[in-house]
């Protein structure tokens, strides 16, 4: 129970890495704040994850709209009165050529919606979170980035890109963020069993072709499970891991090891 009673918000809470986060957190105490675009998905979550106490309350939000963002925080301090740990998961991919012959490429609409998720997102919700955080040394951010915000993958730029800006974004707020005593760190994950993921396996055939190729480039040859992204998330919101801050750490099997 290291997070218990914290106040914890989750973007992208409803599946794969935000909702085994969720899960982690409030097996460690906290109350939980999910949000997300579907609010449907949300419900089932909370209903499924509460054991009778209402510690996961879901909330619908489209982290690019910043009104919306307003009115989340805004909610859950009506709750909770303050928000100790925020964790920005929401996130969007797919590819983005910068040359495509398709007549119906959609790559620069796709870019900004790409960005708008990872990126403008994550700091809106940092914006709105820190009037509210405490500065007492139990604060903390932590921001989803991926192990492609260490390296390119063609085709993928504005995912890429948008996965860099959040650890740059990460670097510049643990500094800044420092004499509040908010500690500001990234995830980067490799490939993790996720809806995602899977979408990404395709590329190379089946789902299953795709899982075995994905697992064969680490060195630990394995695709990862949401639970050992969710496992990292909790010692970074916890108070052993109050000196962490300004890292990008990665989970990934040994792919990369900068």
């Amino acid at each position: 129970m290291q997070l218990d009673g914290r106040v914890v918000v989750i973007t992208g809470g409803g599946r794969g890495i935000g909702r085994a986060i969720a899960q982690r957190f409030y097996d460690e105490g906290a109350r939980v704040a999910i949000a997300s675009r579907s609010a449907k998905t949300l419900q089932t979550v909370a209903m499924e994850m509460n054991k009778g106490d209402h510690r996961i309350v879901p909330f619908r939000c489209d982290v690019t709209d910043r009104d919306e963002v307003e009115v989340l925080f805004g909610n859950v301090v009506e709750v909770w009165d303050r928000v100790d740990i925020l964790v920005n998961n929401s996130g969007l991919s797919g590819m983005t050529p910068a040359v495509s012959d398709r007549p119906d490429d959609d790559s620069e609409a796709l870019w900004r919606d790409i960005l708008a998720t990872n990126l403008t997102g994550a700091w809106s919700c940092i914006r709105e979170a820190l009037p509210h955080m405490p500065e007492d040394g139990r604060g903390r951010i932590l921001n989803v980035s991926s192990v492609l915000g260490k390296f390119g993958v063609p085709g993928y730029s504005a995912y890429c890109a948008s996965k860099h800006g959040v650890i740059g974004l990460t670097k510049a707020l643990a500094l800044e963020l420092a004499p509040k005593k908010i500690t500001v760190n990234a995830i980067c994950p490799g490939w993790v069993e996720t809806e995602m993921a899977r979408e990404g396996f395709h590329r190379f055939g089946s789902v299953e072709e795709g899982r075995e190729a994905a697992a064969k480039m680490a060195p630990l040859r394995r695709v990862l499970e949401p639970e050992e992204i969710a496992g990292l998330a909790a010692y970074l919101a916890s108070e052993d891991a109050r000196s962490v801050t300004g890292q990008a750490i990665v989970a990934d099997g040994g792919q990369v090891m900068p």
